[in-house]
């Protein structure tokens, strides 16, 4: 027997950036075009080797100011740290109750988690979470004390956290989640590809809520480096402020992010019969491949625009009925120019009238987390009527001439946004969003 396909809407947003840690703090800085970039540097590294040395770090994280301390989260990589600390605010912000393990004790004698979610099935509930590279900071750590001791130098606890499963872990265990609970790692793309696989886990009537979005914290001596060498991040080291400047003439590459974007999807009556707030509707998806190389997008762009094509045909949409692009706008010559062919490709003449804002020019590249944080601008743009600018755009490029809300965020009506990722070796995702009708 075939199953009814369900309706899939958004009540909960989770973001962890460089420019603020939850909903509002996030917004504040993204409709005032508040960056964090700053110049970095690793210890016991010579920065004079690196190209590039500006980042946008996420300065005095703690995860207790979030979550309980538990016996294994020590040896927890910043990556887990962060989708934790996203998942705890995204739960709040859904109006989901967490209810301490110590609480009500006789009632929770089965449950094994931290928190418990009070009134929902746990086999009902699941997490998907997009991921670049977990725990690059334990994996550097534990390397080096392995040249220096051998196999003693590892923790027995080196090795799972290390997993890139092991962030999907790590939230269902502290949340008690018990549905489907896996790891997408698709590149910068990770985290709407998550997104994409929890609708359909929804819509398909598998689970009635997926914990969804991403979390990466890259800023390590090594993945910073190999990024360097292949000069995709920008060298503006003297002027920071100004270094991630998506689609305009004097680009030279992103900054690198870290953080988390977590968003709770769920059943469109299950969230009306609790009472919650809904953000927007998922309404359509596309996913593709360019097969055409290892780092660089295809410079025709036509699979990402079929990807967006997709998108709209599954949510019976014309282009002139998208309001607002939130692009993959990564700030690199080539990235930039590609997507604004294909969105010329894709919307023809409409192409110049829809506005378009790069978040990662505020909060630089979060990499495996990037869809995540832009699909929650997205939704705030929708609830609160405002589109963030794209700022540090000083000099229009011939190539880039569209409409990229320049410098000052802008009044404007969302009804339905579209976000657009893109990744390392040619992984092409977009998602509709739609205002809850």
């Amino acid at each position: 027997m075939k199953r009814e396909r369900k309706r899939v809407v958004i009540t909960g947003a989770g973001p962890i950036t460089p420019v603020g840690s939850g909903k509002e703090a996030y917004w504040e800085s993204l409709i005032q075009g508040r960056s964090s970039f700053q110049r970095i540097s690793f210890p016991d590294r010579d920065m004079s080797q690196y190209r590039c040395q500006v980042a946008a770090p996420i300065q005095g994280f703690d995860l207790f100011q979030y979550v309980d301390r538990t016996r294994h989260s020590k040896y927890l990589g910043r990556t887990s740290q962060f989708a934790i600390a996203a998942t705890w605010l995204a739960l709040k912000d859904a109006g989901i109750e967490l209810l301490r393990s110590e609480d009500e004790k006789e009632n929770l004698r089965e449950q094994s988690g931290t928190y418990q979610l009070r009134g929902l099935d746990p086999f009902q509930v699941g997490v998907i979470l997009g991921i670049g590279a977990e725990a690059m900071e334990l994996m550097e750590h534990y390397h080096e004390r392995f040249l220096s001791r051998g196999p003693r130098g590892i923790s027995p606890f080196a090795l799972p956290n290390i997993y890139l499963s092991s962030i999907t872990s790590h939230v269902a265990n502290y949340f008690t989640i018990r549905g489907t609970a896996y790891a997408v790692s698709t590149a910068c793309a990770s985290s709407t590809h998550a997104m994409i696989n929890s609708f359909l886990e929804i819509r398909d009537g598998r689970e009635e809520i997926m914990v969804t979005g991403g979390a990466d914290a890259c800023i390590t001596s090594y993945v910073f480096a190999g990024f360097d060498v292949l000069r995709a991040m920008s060298t503006r080291n003297e002027d920071p402020q100004k270094a991630c400047r998506p689609f305009d003439r004097t680009r030279d590459g992103f900054v690198m992010g870290e953080g988390s974007g977590v968003l709770i999807f769920e059943e469109l009556e299950h969230a009306r019969r609790r009472g919650a707030h809904i953000y927007g509707e998922v309404v359509g998806f596309g996913m593709t491949a360019d097969a055409y190389h290892l780092t660089d997008p295809d410079p025709d762009g036509k699979a990402l625009a079929k990807a967006i094509r997709d998108a709209l045909q599954m949510a019976d949409l014309r282009p002139e009925e998208v309001d607002y692009i939130n692009p993959h706008g990564t700030s690199t010559p080539v990235n930039d120019k590609v997507e604004t062919r294909v969105i010329k490709d894709v919307f023809g003449k409409y192409a110049y009238s829809v506005p378009i804002s790069s978040t990662k020019s505020i909060t630089g590249h979060l990499m495996g987390a990037a869809g995540a944080a832009e699909a929650i601008a997205l939704l705030l743009a929708i609830e609160r009527r405002i589109v963030h600018p794209t700022i540090n755009y000083e000099f229009p490029d011939p190539e880039c001439d569209l409409d990229y809300v320049p410098n000052q965020a802008r009044e404007k009506e969302v009804r339905v946004g579209l976000s657009i990722s893109a990744g390392f070796g040619g992984v092409n995702s977009a998602i509709l969003i739609k205002k809850f009708e």
